[in-house]
């Protein structure tokens, strides 16, 4: 892979045999300010495979913070290993050092295989390590406010596709129930949705009809794409739509929390073509970011949740752009953060000599 071309600003190779770790930092864009994004402790199969993985994530990233309106460039991290056996208090503590080795241009958060008590260690090392737990004066779990966005950017595509920004009667496919997916469901119920979930964990299932015997589950993905219904929502691993599962829907919309969920470039053009309106998945998920950024001016759930519910208006934006340029919601909502990252980076750039 070359990493020199993929434009990125900084792609930091971090190793430490004493703890083990094994980890790559990507800065994609600091226009519009420090880069931040969560850190994903995974099994990669190789190398290969995480570099791609944390290059295609952080590119993200810069569109996410940017749609969002947040003053924040793009970044990630992974940290290859099995976070079930490898991730120890040394490891964590070695990571810790190479991101406050960038002098802050990387702030670190959580993601897939990293949780808030993580985060606590990794900050006993570097300034810059942010959604912590509340007990050390962090936002706690993200997840919240990121099913919360999901849900507003799901009302915005209600509004667009069927004139009211309600759910009731309507039928979600959440595939997906672990943090963000389970909070979702709570929001659609609430909301009056009918809700039919999945998931390869059966204890996550179980949890979710615990609170909300109503919910149906069916057996696996495969089988809830095929399960009738208005609403898609992928909350798991990225990748989502690929081919195969867009011929297969039979809703009217897509919108879910999973990051990356395009398997393909041409994916998005699929849906658009079969009718389907896709709430891009940087647009909708950004609540969780903007839980974690709150966290550095002194968190408040309240001033955090009152800025994810932008989300609602952004998604009607680029619902409407889509339209109105005949192109997918992905190029749309791509077109809107770029014209900021340009906007604002051209006024950092002007201001910098002075």
């Amino acid at each position: 892979m070359d990493v020199l071309a993929s434009g990125h600003e900084q792609v930091v190779f971090c190793s430490d045999p004493g703890s083990g770790l094994r980890a790559v930092i990507a800065i994609h864009s600091t226009a519009l300010g420090p880069a931040l994004g969560g850190t994903r402790f995974y099994p990669y199969a190789d190398e290969d495979a995480a570099v791609a993985d944390v290059l295609r994530l952080s590119a993200a990233m810069t569109y996410k913070n940017s749609l969002a309106g947040l003053d924040l460039g793009g970044g990630k991290a992974v940290i290859i290993g099995d976070p079930r056996t490898d991730k120890t208090e040394a490891l964590l503590r070695a990571y810790g050092r190479f991101v406050e080795s960038l002098g802050g241009r990387y702030l670190t958060a959580c993601d897939v295989g990293t949780y808030n008590a993580d985060l606590d260690l990794v900050a006993r090392e570097t300034r810059y390590a942010h959604g912590r737990s509340e007990a050390y004066g962090g936002c706690g779990d993200s997840s919240v406010l990121t099913a919360y966005g999901v849900f507003q950017g799901m009302r915005a595509a209600a509004q667009h596709c069927w004139g009211g920004p309600s759910l009731a009667g309507r039928t979600v496919a959440v595939a997906g129930v672990g943090k963000v997916g389970s909070w979702l469901v709570d929001h659609l119920v609430q909301d009056g949705a009918d809700v039919v979930v999945s998931d390869v964990d059966p204890g996550a299932v179980e949890r979710v009809r615990a609170r909300h015997p109503q919910v149906r589950a069916v057996a696996d993905t495969a089988a809830l794409v095929r399960t009738p219904h208005d609403v898609y929502a992928p909350c798991a691993l990225g990748g989502a739509l690929d081919e195969e599962t867009v011929a297969a829907l039979t809703g009217r919309i897509v919108c879910g929390g999973a990051n990356n969920q395009l398997a393909d470039p041409g994916a998005a053009e699929r849906l658009r073509a079969r009718g389907i309106l896709y709430a891009p998945d940087f647009l909708v998920n950004a609540g969780g970011v903007i839980q974690v950024e709150d966290e550095r001016h002194g968190f408040s759930f309240d001033r955090a949740r009152a800025k994810a519910s932008g989300i609602f208006d952004v998604a009607l934006r680029v619902f409407a752009l889509a339209d109105a340029e005949g192109v997918s919601p992905a190029v749309a909502a791509d077109r809107l953060a770029q014209e900021r990252i340009d906007s604002v980076g051209r006024l950092a750039t002007i201001r910098l000599p002075r």
